[in-house]
């Protein structure tokens, strides 16, 4: 299976992602946060066959996995500043990632399911963006023949 179509998607992208930087400076995640939460999504189209039904749609099953990652980035430049930097308090460091790996419900160690939530739908938003930008520039129709098999 050929990813033309996801290739074509790659310039596109790079356009949204300065049109859409405003709502990650007002998001709860740092520019860097945000880059590290796209590394883990995959876009699809849904119903490609019928460019007026399709719909371009974010995979963000992996999203979960990295969310631990972005409290070890550094903090400032673009987004709020999240909790506590390097405080010594037991949370973070080795034994705090391990506790995380093994699902411990004792606060920050497992999956925020808050911050989790707000990735996602920040996804879901550029997802939406990232579409309404690719039928205003006229290239919709031929990423969704290229989605249905047709390069």
């Amino acid at each position: 299976m050929s990813n033309g179509w996801q290739d074509k998607l790659a310039g596109a992208r790079m356009q949204v992602d300065q049109q859409f930087n405003d709502r990650i400076v007002a998001s709860e995640f740092t520019n860097q946060q945000w880059g590290l939460i796209m590394t883990a999504v995959e876009f699809d189209i849904e119903n490609p066959q019928d460019p007026a039904q399709a719909e371009l749609v974010a995979d963000t099953d992996q999203v979960e996995h990295i969310l631990p990652e972005l409290e070890n980035m550094p903090q400032g430049m673009g987004g709020a500043p999240m909790g506590q930097q390097d405080s010594g308090s037991g949370g973070d460091g080795v034994l705090g990632k391990i506790r995380g790996l093994f699902g411990s419900d004792g606060g920050d160690d497992g999956i925020d399911e808050n911050r989790l939530e707000s990735a996602t739908a920040l996804v879901d938003e550029y997802a939406d963006e990232l579409q309404a930008f690719l039928e205003e520039q006229g290239r919709w129709e031929s990423l969704c023949a290229g989605a249905a098999g047709g390069e």
